[in-house]
This record gives structure tokens, sequence and C-alpha cells, in this order.
């Protein structure tokens, strides 16, 4: 486990944060953990809905690139935004309860427009996976 608290490298604040923390810190690979309270934006009902695996999927996105600024000497983490959002597969929506364990994986950095890839996980299930534009300008 990466011992920093995670509101140091994500700008996400409640009721909106949904990564709990970043598990590891691997090159351009991060995996982080996230379990579903009943209390979550994200809900329908007891599951999570589909835009809150992508914004899960995001935030863990986040936790990586905060982790390196964080190395780097940047205090505050920096403000990303979707700007696309690619094979989105959902195998099923989590419910409250359930812990997803997400990989992030950095496929490619071009000026200022970052292409990852990520799968949510619950044990060893597959529940979703999804290439991911995330860019540092509005």
């Amino acid at each position: 486990m990466i011992p920093v608290e995670i509101t140091r490298l994500i700008p996400q604040r409640e009721p909106i944060l949904m990564v709990d923390r970043l598990e590891r810190v691997e090159g351009d690979s991060a995996g982080t953990l996230f379990l579903i309270r009943d209390d979550n934006f994200f809900l329908e009902g007891e599951r999570l809905a589909e835009v809150g695996i992508v914004e899960h999927i995001a935030q863990s996105a986040s936790a990586l690139f905060g982790y390196k600024a964080l190395q780097a000497g940047v205090s505050e983490p920096e403000v990303r935004y979707i700007g696309e959002v690619k094979k989105f597969r959902c195998y099923r929506c989590p419910v409250v309860g359930e812990t997803l364990s997400t990989t992030i994986k950095v496929e490619m950095e071009v000026e200022g427009i970052t292409l990852v890839r990520g799968e949510v996980r619950i044990g060893d299930e597959l529940i979703a996976e999804t290439q991911m534009k995330l860019s540092d300008k509005t």
C-alpha cells in the first residue's frame, strides 16, 4: 500500500470521491481500491451505475498522476478532464458492500492528452474495462 492520503493525490472530494486508496504504482501502471458505500452519489438502488464505474476509473488514473506529481514535488493534485471513453464494457454493476480493485495502465501521453486503459475487478471477476482519454486542458 502507498502511504499517502487519497485527497493529496486527486482533486475530487465528497460526495463524488470514488477512490479510497492507491495500492501500488509500478512505472506507468497503478492499482486502486474503492468500497461501495450506501451513500454513494452514483448508486441506482443498491447498484453502482455505469457512469460511477467510469468516474471511478478516471479518478484511479488521477491517483496515479497525483502520485507521480507528488514524487516530483508538486503539492496540489492536477485537475484532468475526461475527453473520450472508448470500448467501455460493463459486465455487471457492483453492489453496495463490494470493493472495486482497479488497474490503470498509461498507454500514451501527447501534448496534455493521456490515453489510459482501466480494468475493474471484484476479486478475480472482471466487471468493467475501458480506454479513456484524459486531458489537462478544458
